[in-house]
């Protein structure tokens, strides 16, 4: 009886601590809070790369597989990936029982070539041989039907005239023949000159085919730190892969000195991206350095990447510095740095609260729901454009009665509610222009007969300001699929 006490006491006492706790976490969650801070505002885009060489040299293959009849080769060999060579360093062996095989084939087929070109020649040789002493024949009947005639003239008429028809007859036999003669000469010729050409390409093969062979060891072109190529799939090459004719690359030597972050930005914010734009570069091997950069490149067509329905535009990264521990294939954090304000009021995202029409706040004191005009935000805090002052304290999270407090700040809502209508009155303005625009140019290109002659739409007369705003009414279908023709 006693111990049943105890375990009905030690259960209340579990059941009370867990109440406690529960309590007094509900209220330190009610409780967080945050100070309006202000200063300097660095609007960032973050992103994930992968670190590449700007510059680079092939390590190839075997050229000429494809005139040589191979067209794919197995990688049998390949030393590890990040091996430090120097020029003529051994790389690479490939299978050679393709081009072997192939040149076996080759081999056999000169052998029967050359076979069928002596049988040719001895059956030429022979022919014209018999046409020869044909011709011989009727030389020496062509004669005998002359001396006939020469002896007929005592004769009748009737047999002179049957000589002379005769002689006439030898005459044709003979100049056909030689006719003959010089055309079964000149066909002859011509097959033996068709299989000696023949002949010829094939021993070039042979030749070329000989030289590939020897290239299936393959050797550094120059000093550097090998690294694997990746195929179209994004696999990189291994013992095993299959090298083509049409892409003989087996591997690269990376310029290390100069190192690029090729990364991807989701088509939401691209529109925030342009070239020389700063950058902060982190890479997940040293996660204690951190290297700055430009961007050099924006990808004017999206594209989607396997694995995502989203769609990404690629941006490359020039680093600014140089870093013997920087290896190509390495995971960057890039951080794009699209815009700096310089003295604003900003606060973390999770203070703020939304509606449909409004943005408010919950300030600590008073209990009171501010309306506040936001500006531009970056991965965690967003500006306040108005209805706090910094110093200010609001809660992060909805606080008990939250949704009871009075809301304050109605004019700033009627503010932007009125700078909202003044902007979609304006994109509305500037898709009528364009929309007029565009039926001009359309109006204009059937006066002239199609394409020919037709004004092109040039983005480079555009000021920055506009080119943005162009940008982003793309990027969210405001253009309801206009299509223009754009210049570069």
């Amino acid at each position: 009886m006693k111990r049943r006490w105890v375990f009905v006491t030690i259960l209340i006492v579990v059941l009370a601590s867990v109440v406690i706790y529960s309590a007094t976490r509900k209220e330190k969650s009610v409780m967080i809070k945050a100070v309006v801070a202000s200063g300097k505002f660095d609007v960032i885009v973050s992103t994930t790369g992968e670190l590449q060489a700007l510059n680079s040299v092939d390590i190839r293959g075997p050229e000429g597989l494809r005139e040589s009849r191979v067209h794919n080769v197995k990688l049998v060999d390949l030393i590890p990936e990040g091996s430090v060579v120097k020029a003529g360093d051994y790389i690479a062996s490939l299978d050679k029982t393709e081009a072997t095989t192939a040149l076996q084939s080759m081999g056999d087929q000169i052998e029967r070539d050359e076979a069928s070109l002596r049988q040719t020649q001895l059956d030429t040789t022979m022919s014209l041989r018999d046409y020869r002493n044909q011709i011989k024949d009727l030389e020496y009947a062509l004669e005998e039907k002359q001396i006939i005639l020469d002896q007929s003239k005592f004769e009748p008429p009737a047999t002179i005239r049957q000589s002379e028809m005769n002689l006439d007859k030898a005459k044709r036999a003979y100049e056909q023949a030689k006719t003959n003669y010089g055309l079964r000469k000149e066909q002859s010729e011509a097959a033996m000159t068709k299989s000696e050409i023949n002949l010829k390409r094939q021993y070039q093969q042979r030749n070329e085919l000989n030289k590939v062979l020897d290239a299936f060891t393959v050797y550094a072109p120059r000093d550097g730190m090998v690294i694997y190529k990746k195929e179209w799939g994004g696999a990189k090459r291994k013992v095993g892969s299959q090298i083509s004719a049409w892409d003989p690359v087996v591997a690269t030597l990376p310029d290390l000195s100069k190192m690029i972050s090729k990364t991807y930005v989701n088509e939401i914010d691209i529109s925030k991206i342009s070239t020389g734009q700063e950058v902060t570069i982190g890479v997940d091997a040293f996660p204690e350095k951190q290297y700055t950069g430009k961007v050099t490149e924006v990808a004017n067509v999206g594209e989607q990447l396997p694995n995502s329905d989203a769609k990404v535009f690629e941006v490359i990264v020039l680093l600014n510095e140089s870093d013997t521990t920087l290896r190509p294939a390495m995971t960057t954090v890039t951080q794009i740095r699209t815009n700096t304000y310089d003295n604003v009021k900003f606060i973390p995202l999770e203070a703020v609260h939304s509606t449909d029409s409004m943005s408010y706040v919950y300030l600590t004191v008073a209990k009171v729901r501010q309306i506040i005009d936001l500006m531009e935000a970056n991965e965690n805090f967003i500006i306040v454009n108005a209805g706090l002052e910094a110093g200010n304290e609001v809660f992060l999270t909805v606080p008990e009665g939250g949704d009871k407090w009075e809301i304050k700040g109605w004019d700033i809502y009627e503010k932007v509610k009125q700078r909202r209508i003044l902007e979609e009155k304006k994109k509305k303005e500037d898709m009528e222009r364009m929309q007029k625009e565009q039926a001009e140019r359309a109006k204009l290109m059937e006066e002239k007969g199609g394409v020919q002659g037709m004004p092109k739409f040039d983005m480079k007369n555009m000021t920055k300001e506009q080119r943005e705003q162009m940008q982003k009414m793309m990027n969210q279908g405001g253009a309801g699929g206009m299509r223009m023709q754009t210049q570069r």
